[in-house]
């Protein structure tokens, strides 16, 4: 098992700015574990250039927590068995995250249980504390960070989220364990709240959207804001995203085109065309149209396309395309031929399904 990462190295490279995936499951026919396939996607994610991935997150499937599917741990141990497998190639390590759901009690648990199996950090999901106040919520999160280094999780309440004040972002900011924050509440006025709160703190806290609708205008936008008497600019420097699930390879490139572009005086209208191709994918991978219905059926979908999955099959028999996904998925891949990486993932796909 990988060697505890020490936290000013996490800072480094979480700060440095990578593509994380959220590691979606892959299953059976009969809705079980398919071991195999699983490591093939973590495999592709490695060899595809992706800094890190999170795994027990809503790509995941939150049911793997479920006593009757029993899949979390297990999962996150494959997980971590093929991360230490990609870490003897690489001079850095792969950044290992693990998702955090639940009250205190389940969340101490998993925090837990992602120290033991040598995950780097937690995402802190605050969904199920709804009605919790600004302070309860940091009660919870420092309970977590007493464990774990954290990563929060601005998650929009489409997505099973809830409403983050800028007062929360600026207590949640002198936790001395937060070493990022994954901002995705798909709206402009929130995440400035976010990326004001770390300014004002002055900490090197490590920005990655989850943003899915504005991914590309995130990670080339510089925030800039009035604090402490002087101008401060935070970047948000990499994305942590069921989107770069798939077609990851591009995804790479497309994070080191937006690092280039972050220090030119203009955005490229070439650039600025890319954006709009990468959040109208998103539309047809995440089932906009039906309100998200369909976003992990969709992700699936392609993975299914490209052969990394056998089939659609999620934990709840429910969670299939909706109507019109699949044609939708059909026009995206016509219209943008370039941002698949098909061929990349047949070049190699026979190896990594080996065992």
């Amino acid at each position: 098992m990988t060697k505890k990462l020490e936290l000013e190295k996490l800072g480094e490279l979480l700060n440095r700015g990578a593509v994380i995936p959220a590691h979606p499951l892959a299953l059976t026919e009969q809705r079980r574990l398919d071991e195999r396939r699983q490591r093939a996607l973590t495999r592709y994610y490695a060899e595809a250039g992706a800094g890190g991935m999170a795994i027990g997150v809503h790509t995941t499937q939150f049911a793997i927590r479920d006593p009757r599917v029993g899949l979390f741990e297990p999962v996150l141990q494959l997980g971590a068995e093929e991360m230490d497998r990609a870490d003897c190639n690489r001079e850095d390590p792969l950044i290992r995250i693990g998702g955090i759901c639940g009250e205190t009690g389940q969340a101490v648990r998993e925090a837990e249980l992602l120290a033991r199996l040598g995950y780097h950090a937690g995402l802190v999901n605050l969904g199920v504390l709804r009605e919790a106040g600004d302070s309860a919520l940091i009660r919870h999160c420092r309970a977590v960070a007493e464990i774990i280094p954290v990563m929060g999780f601005y998650l929009q309440p489409a997505g099973g989220g809830r409403l983050l004040s800028h007062s929360f972002w600026r207590q949640f900011v002198t936790i001395d364990n937060v070493v990022a924050i994954k901002i995705a509440p798909f709206n402009r006025y929130q995440t400035l709240d976010v990326v004001r709160a770390v300014a004002e703190s002055g900490r090197e806290i490590a920005l990655y959207t989850g943003n899915d609708d504005n991914i590309v205008m995130d990670l080339v936008t510089p925030y800039v804001f009035e604090a402490g008497g002087e101008q401060r600019e935070k970047r948000i420097v990499g994305g942590l995203l069921g989107h770069w699930a798939v077609w990851t390879s591009s995804a790479v490139h497309l994070l080191q085109e937006c690092r280039a572009a972050s220090h030119a005086t203009e955005i490229s209208k070439g650039l600025l065309r890319k954006s709009v191709e990468v959040t109208d994918s998103n539309a047809a991978f995440f089932d906009v149209a039906n309100q998200f219905a369909g976003c992990i059926a969709g992700l699936h979908e392609v993975l299914r396309r490209q052969g990394l999955l056998k089939g659609l099959w999620c934990l709840d028999p429910k969670e299939i395309l909706s109507p019109g996904q699949k044609e939708e998925i059909d026009r995206v891949y016509a219209a943008y031929p370039h941002w698949n990486d098909d061929e990349f993932v047949q070049q190699h796909l026979d190896r990594w399904l080996s065992a």
